[in-house]
């Protein structure tokens, strides 16, 4: 199995992971609506020693229906995307994704209950624009456009163009991304090297170059070499002294 082939494979985790991530952020929301609505007062609360609990429990809570739909669908999309072209990362990009986009939003945020997995779609988004651009792997970068094509809306939205908005969440997310994109540098696919790319390439020693000539023209049956068409001198000798002993 190649290189590529065992960092783009397809397994059941591709799709269960972002699945049971995404349905347990609707059960949490399910059991805020239904049982605990204190729930959603455990966000992240900045410059508070209380408020750093937040950051592990904000990726989890949403505000209302509608907050937790536009969340659910970039995260199932980015989570599939991400445990397929990068499984051997996913999980850290997503722990580590959670733990630093939060901490962020804890340093810098406004004193406000920030909750919402928006920080951790904007990690995703982040990471796996600027990994395939820095891997210039034709594959990741096709990826890459893709996702500037999908959500490369959401770059406003890390500037506080809208009120009620954790815009301090996004920007948190975008920085962790690319942060996590230049730690892992070496954590990713390469791209293919043909045979005359290798460092030690010999042009004449390549089967298929030897049937040009210098000006570039085909040559359909190569001639045989000259070693195996001329008998060498000791054998010219060796035949010729064997007849005259015949001939005495």
């Amino acid at each position: 199995m190649s290189h590529n082939q065992q960092h783009f494979r397809y397994s059941t985790g591709v799709v269960a992971y972002p699945v049971f991530f995404v349905l347990l952020i609707w059960i949490v929301f399910w059991l805020q609506v239904r049982f605990f609505p204190a729930i959603k007062t455990f966000g992240v609360y900045p410059q508070k020693l209380e408020g750093l609990s937040g950051i592990f429990f904000s990726p989890f809570i949403h505000a209302d229906i509608q907050h937790l739909y536009h969340n659910s669908i970039p995260l199932f999309i980015l989570s599939v995307a991400l445990f397929y072209f990068y499984r051997k990362i996913s999980w850290k990009v997503i722990l580590y994704g959670i733990l630093l986009s939060g901490f962020i939003t804890w340093m810098i945020g406004r004193p406000s209950n920030h909750i919402g997995a928006s920080g951790l779609v904007y990690v995703l988004v982040s990471f796996i624009f600027f990994k395939g651009v820095f891997a210039k792997h034709y594959r990741l970068v096709a990826l890459s456009l893709m996702i500037i094509f999908l959500y490369g809306s959401m770059i406003w939205y890390v500037f506080p163009v809208k009120e009620g908005m954790s815009w301090e969440g996004h920007l948190g997310g975008l920085i962790s991304g690319l942060l996590f994109a230049i730690i892992f540098r070496k954590s990713v696919a390469k791209p293919e090297r043909y045979v005359w790319q290798q460092p030690d390439y010999n042009e004449e020693d390549d089967p298929f170059l030897r049937h040009f000539d210098e000006n570039g023209n085909f040559i359909e049956n190569l001639e045989p070499e000259l070693e195996e068409e001329m008998p060498s001198e000791d054998n010219q000798l060796n035949i010729t002294y064997n007849f005259k002993e015949n001939e005495d």
